[in-house]
């Protein structure tokens, strides 16, 4: 499985990042930009990922999101894992959204 740092990840000129953790998660912290599919609603909501692009996927720490890329990367998707999720990326201060 491929895995990407959240400072590598930060310097991606362009980067579509989907955020598999549970709403209330979501809402109250997250990745600026990142989309949210929550690992309870993936299989219903496979249907919105764009086919033709890497996904970034990211949860609180990296164990969710190493899962659905699992997953991803079984149905030929291009999927890489976050490591250290959201924990890491506001961690390093790098720009979220909160609320």
């Amino acid at each position: 499985m491929d895995t990407i740092t959240v400072g590598e990840l930060a310097a991606l000129p362009s980067a579509t990042i989907i955020d598999v953790r549970e709403a209330d998660e979501f809402r109250q912290i997250r990745v600026v930009g990142a989309v949210s599919i929550p690992m309870s609603q993936f299989l219903d909501r496979i249907g919105e990922l764009p086919a033709d692009e890497t996904l970034y996927v990211i949860c609180a720490a990296g164990v969710r999101s190493a899962s659905v890329v699992e997953y991803l990367n079984g149905r030929d998707y291009r999927a890489v894992n976050v490591d250290g999720g959201t924990h890491a990326w506001a961690q390093a201060g790098l720009p979220i959204d909160e609320g």
